[in-house]
């Protein structure tokens, strides 16, 4: 029952939709974006030029995914990533794959150099606040906006 962490495969694109629908619709009760642009998007993370993307697998059955994404700062004129995603199907939460996930995306993003990786979570979901926390991350100052 070992956890194994790596580097989304093209073979791995059925569930890793049906994960992002979980995570998309099941988790956030957004609506789900299509099944195309999905796919396009991981294909376009399979290259690893915009970011990269890790799935979390035990006994054959992807259990979870993570995203990150690539920009840079003004600030550090360094690249940096952004954790877009951290998901574990509900029977794997509270468990090691979370914190696979994370420190598998930490060790990827020093790898490449990066100045720091940053993340954000929905003011309400404290049980993924606390693990951040309980991993040594700190919350940031800024105040996060969007707009449509």
């Amino acid at each position: 029952m070992t956890i194994h962490i790596r580097e989304t495969q093209p073979d791995d694109l059925k569930p890793l939709m049906a994960l992002m629908h979980d995570y998309v619709v099941g988790f956030y009760n957004n609506p789900w974006p299509g099944d195309q642009s999905i796919q396009l998007l991981i294909n376009n993370l399979l290259n690893q030029q915009i970011g990269a993307q890790f799935v979390a697998e035990q006994d054959g059955e992807l259990i979870g995914f993570s995203t990150l994404f690539f920009t840079y700062s003004t600030m550090k004129a360094e690249r940096v990533a952004i954790m877009n995603d951290l998901f574990v199907t509900e029977t794997f939460r509270e468990g090691k794959a979370e914190a696979q996930l994370f420190a598998h995306c930490q060790q990827y993003t020093r790898e490449q150099g990066c100045a720091y990786m940053s993340w954000i979570t929905a003011v309400t979901n404290e049980r993924a606040q606390q693990l951040f926390e309980r991993l040594g991350a700190t919350r940031g100052d800024w105040v996060n906006y969007s707009i449509t």
